[in-house]
């Protein structure tokens, strides 16, 4: 459906419903789509740069199917793949019909490594009510998702009211995750312990120590779980303790490459979480959260915030990507 706004024909805007975004794409309404971004997207590419790109994407595709939907603050977000499943388009829209952000991307997998699952079970290391903000089996609801290390990793923050704050963003005080327990996903030895390192401020991050201060245990199975992200000097354990299922092994914090408050939880096969390899986790309830569910410890989900019309159990991996613009603090890329 296509709306239309204004009195006359010389004043009147059309809308593009974000339902049906990936057909007009299909047809080439590409003016249409253009004039629907925000300035700040039309000032990194010009309109005819943009048909440019887009008529090159869309070559030998016949149709766009939607297969994903999940609202993240005051944006909706969107994935649509083609016919032949080889491309992907996702794009997010304010309440508005105003696009903030597109991607244009090769769909590729990793079927070799989605198939494995961890032996052992494991919850999420928290307590109370958490929103998945990146996880899944495909790059657009896991960033993770293009880097073998990372592959599985979930990065959780708290919400209310589809904010990650209070008031401003800019102290770490604010954040609802700031300062909340972090529990052991299972129980293990705590094998590794970095800690000391100051908490970002927000918007801000420390690229020299991406972790920040984290935690690793080794469970059984050769399965490591990594905590990362933690409140300076909030640490609870030592290298060489044994942690039961739920204890406490710390805080949430903003340190290392963080851009706001938040967890970053993965299992690998080493202690090394630059070369290790991240595995597919297998939880107690074998439930399997994605981007937009809300989750609490036992790993019970909830999905309030996602429509989800496809889980896609395939993967859009990072390929090239054409166009993408940030939308606020929210949404900063939170790097490992």
């Amino acid at each position: 459906m296509i709306c239309y706004l204004g009195g006359n024909n010389e004043t009147m805007s059309i809308i593009i419903h974000a339902e049906e975004f990936g057909y007009y794409f299909n047809r080439e309404q590409f003016d249409l789509i253009y004039n629907q971004t925000t300035k700040a997207f039309q000032q990194l590419i010009s309109q005819e740069q943009f048909k440019e790109l887009a008529i090159a994407f869309n070559q030998g595709v016949t149709h766009y199917q939607l297969e994903f939907q999940t609202t993240l603050a005051d944006l909706t977000y969107y994935i649509w793949l083609d016919n032949r499943k080889e491309k992907a388009i996702s794009a997010s829209f304010d309440e508005t019909g105003m696009i903030h952000s597109l991607y244009l991307k090769p769909y590729v997998t990793y079927p070799e490594t989605d198939r494995i699952y961890t032996k052992n079970t494991y919850i999420m290391p928290v307590k109370g009510e958490w929103l998945v903000f990146w996880g899944g089996t495909n790059e657009f609801v896991n960033y993770h998702y293009a880097y073998e290390s990372q592959r599985y990793a979930y990065d959780l923050i708290q919400i209310q009211n589809g904010l990650s704050y209070k008031e401003t963003p800019t102290r770490n005080e604010n954040y609802y995750a700031f300062s909340q327990e972090i529990v052991a996903p299972a129980a293990g030895k705590v094998v590794k312990v970095v800690d000391g390192l100051k908490d970002n401020i927000p918007g801000e991050m420390d690229a020299h120590n991406p972790a920040g201060n984290y935690v690793i245990i080794k469970h059984q199975s050769k399965e490591y779980s990594m905590l990362a992200h933690l409140k300076q000097s909030s640490i609870r354990v030592h290298e060489g303790d044994n942690v039961k299922l739920g204890q406490c092994i710390g805080l949430c914090g903003n340190s290392g490459n963080s851009s706001e408050p938040h967890l970053h939880f993965q299992i690998m096969d080493s202690t090394d979480f630059t070369t290790g390899k991240s595995i597919r986790i297998r939880f107690k309830d074998d439930q399997e959260p994605i981007q937009g569910d809300l989750i609490s410890n036992p790993n019970q989900f909830k999905e309030p915030l996602t429509e989800k019309i496809d889980k896609v159990d395939t993967a859009l991996t990072i390929g090239e990507l054409l166009l993408f613009i940030p939308r606020g603090i929210v949404q900063f890329i939170k790097n490992l």
